[in-house]
C-alpha cells in the first residue's frame, strides 16, 4: 500500500516539482513505517508519479524567485493557461514526472544519500570491503534501508543497540556554505570553541533557525532548494566498537601519587598516578584507542586512600576486544595490584554505562571517616582534647580554600562533622577521627585556612593547629549500594550485530 494519502498530495508534488527525491517526500510527509523506504527506487517512483498523476489536479507552487506560478497536469495533450490568462507551466510526461529515477537530478534535501547510496550496490561494494516529529530524520531513513543491506552482506542480525558501529560520512561541498548566512543574521548562535573544528555546528544552526523570521531565511535561501549539481561523496567508512565501561574500588598507600596526571604548564610534576597505573593495564588488555578515567570523588596527593576504597570507572574507546570471563577480569586485576606498591584494586568488573550513574548516587549523602594526625603550636593535655569527642553534628562555614579557588568557584558551604574521636599521642600531637559529609575540607577544618573555614580545630581548642597526616579510612553512602559498586554484570557477552 502506497504511504501517502490525498492529503499530502500538495505536499508531495510541490517536493517532486522541486527535485526532492521520493524517500525525502515521505519524511516530510511524516512516513515513519520502514517497508516503503526499504522499497527499490525506481519501484518507489513510478508509484509516486502514479499518486500524483490525478486528472485535474492543480497545485500553487509558492517560490520567492520566480514570482508565484499556477502548476498544473497536462489535459488531453492540451496545456491549459493559470487563471490569470499566463501560461501555465505544464508538467508532461516527457519531463518532471515521468522521467526515469537514472535520469533524476540530484535531490535538492537529501543530496543524494537517500538515492544511489541506498542501493545493493553501493552497501557491497564501498560498505562490506527518531522519533516521530512531524519530518522523518534524513539519518533514520538511511539506517532503515541499508540496515537489511548490511545484515545479508556480514551474515549477521542488525541491533540498534548494538556496540559495533559502521560510521558512513559524507561531504558535499557544492552545499559546504549553506548555511554560513545565518552566522551573519545570527552572530550570538554561533560562538567558537576550542575543542570544535566549525562554529556551524548542528545544535548552533537549530539554534539559529528557531531564531530567524522566515521572511529573513526565505531573503537568503531559497524553499524549497534549489537540485544541487553534484551529488555528496563518501568521505570515509569506519567500522568501530562502541565503549566499554570497568568498574571497581582501589586503595592508595602512597603520600606521592595524584588521583590524575599533574602535569602544570606542560610540565608533569609526579612521575604516574592513580589513573594511569589502573588505565595503562585496561588499554592495552582491551586494546582500545582510548579511555576516560572518573571516580566517586578525589584525594589530595598527600592522602591515603585505605578502607574499602573509593569507587572508579574507566571507559574504553573503541576497545577491539570486548569478552573477558570472570576468570580473566580477575586476573586482569591482579595484574594491575602486581605491577605496583602504590594502589591496589578489587572489585574490578564489567558494566554497563548506566551502572556509572551511580557512583555519583547521592553524593551530598555520602559519609566519609577520615584519621588525620594533628599538631598544635601550644602543649596539651588529653583533658584538653576531650570535649571534642561530645561534638556532634557540629555546622560549620567553608569558603572557597585558597589552594583550590583556582579551579573552583567562591562560595560559602556548610558542612556537617557528624562526630569526632581524639587519642593523645603527645603534649604537641593527637590523632583525631573524624565522620563527616562528603564535600568536607578537612585540612581547612583543622587549620582554619585563615578564618575562611568556621569553626575549626585550632579556634575549639584556642590553639594553633595544623595537620600533618591524612587518611581517607572510609566512605559510606545511604541506601541500597552503600557497601558496594553495583554489579550490573560480571562477564560481558556480546552477540554479533551491528549498528549504523
Amino acid at each position: 500500500m502506497f504511504p501517502l494519502t490525498e492529503e499530502n498530495k500538495h505536499v508531495a508534488r510541490l517536493l517532486f516539482s522541486s527535485g526532492t527525491c521520493p524517500r525525502c517526500i515521505f519524511r516530510f510527509c511524516g512516513v515513519d513505517l520502514h517497508g516503503p523506504y526499504k522499497r527499490p527506487s525506481k519501484e518507489l517512483f513510478n508509484d509516486l508519479q502514479k499518486f500524483l498523476e490525478t486528472e485535474k489536479d492543480e497545485l500553487i507552487l509558492e517560490i520567492p524567485n520566480p514570482p508565484l506560478k499556477k502548476i498544473r497536469l497536462q489535459e488531453d495533450g492540451m496545456d491549459k493557461l493559470s487563471e490569470n490568462g499566463e501560461e501555465g507551466i505544464s508538467v508532461t510526461e516527457d519531463k518532471s514526472i515521468a522521467s526515469e529515477p537514472s535520469d533524476l537530478s540530484v535531490c535538492n534535501v537529501c543530496l543524494g544519500i537517500l538515492q544511489e547510496f541506498c542501493e545493493k550496490e553501493f552497501i557491497a561494494k564501498r560498505s562490506l570491503s527518531l522519533g516521530r516529529n512531524d519530518v522523518v530524520q534524513l539519518k533514520e531513513a538511511y539506517k532503515w534501508i541499508t540496515h537489511p543491506l548490511f545484515s545479508e552482506g556480514l551474515g549477521v542480525p542488525i541491533d540498534g543497540k548494538s556496540l559495533f558501529e559502521v560510521s558512513v560520512v559524507f561531504a558535499h561541498p557544492e552545499t559546504f556554505e549553506d548555511c554560513h548566512f545565518l552566522g551573519e543574521v545570527c552572530r550570538d548562535c554561533f560562538k567558537p570553541a576550542k575543542n570544535k573544528q566549525s562554529v556551524f555546528t548542528r545544535m548552533a544552526v537549530l539554534k539559529a533557525l528557531n531564531k530567524i523570521k522566515e521572511e529573513d531565511f526565505l531573503t537568503q535561501f531559497p524553499c524549497p532548494p534549489n537540485s544541487p549539481k553534484t551529488v555528496c561523496t563518501v568521505l570515509e567508512i569506519e567500522c568501530a566498537h562502541g565503549a566499554v565501561f570497568v568498574a571497581g574500588r582501589y586503595n592508595k598507600y602512597s603520600r606521592n601519587l595524584p588521583q590524575t596526571p599533574w602535569i602544570i604548564d606542560g610540565e608533569r610534576k609526579m612521575e604516574s598516578s592513580v589513573e594511569e597505573l589502573i588505565s595503562d593495564h585496561l588499554l592495552a588488555a582491551f586494546k582500545a584507542e582510548g579511555f576516560n578515567f572518573s571516580s566517586s570523588g578525589r584525594e589530595d596527593v598527600d592522602v591515603r586512600t585505605l578502607g574499602n576504597g573509593r569507587p572508579f570507572a574507566v571507559e574504553l574507546l573503541n576497545p577491539h576486544r570486548v569478552h573477558f570471563s570472570s576468570q580473566e577480569v580477575k586476573e586482569l586485576q591482579q595484574k594491575i595490584n602486581n605491577s605496583s606498591d602504590k594502589i591496589q584494586v578489587r572489585d574490578l568488573q564489567l558494566v554497563t554505562r548506566e551502572a556509572i550513574g551511580y557512583m555519583k548516587e547521592g553524593e551530598e549523602e555520602k559519609t566519609k571517616t577520615y584519621s588525620a594526625l594533628i599538631w598544635t603550636n601550644k602543649a596539651i593535655q588529653k583533658k584538653d582534647i576531650g570535649f571534642l569527642n561530645d561534638l556532634k553534628d557540629l555546622k560549620i562555614d567553608q569558603k572557597t580554600p585558597l589552594r583550590v579557588l583556582h579551579r573552583r568557584p567562591l562560595a560559602v558551604r556548610t558542612r556537617a562533622i557528624h562526630s569526632m574521636e581524639t587519642h593523645y599521642l603527645d603534649e604537641h600531637h593527637f590523632r583525631l577521627n573524624l565522620k563527616t559529609q562528603a564535600g568536607t575540607y578537612i585540612k581547612e577544618f583543622v587549620h582554619g585556612d585563615f578564618g575562611r573555614t568556621k569553626p575549626n580545630i585550632g579556634s575549639l581548642m584556642n590553639v594553633t593547629a595544623d595537620i600533618l597526616e591524612l587518611d581517607v579510612e572510609r566512605e559510606w553512602s545511604p541506601g541500597p549500594l552503600a557497601e558496594q559498586l553495583v554489579l550490573l554484570t560480571t562477564e560481558h557477552s556480546l552477540q554479533p550485530s551491528i549498528g549504523i
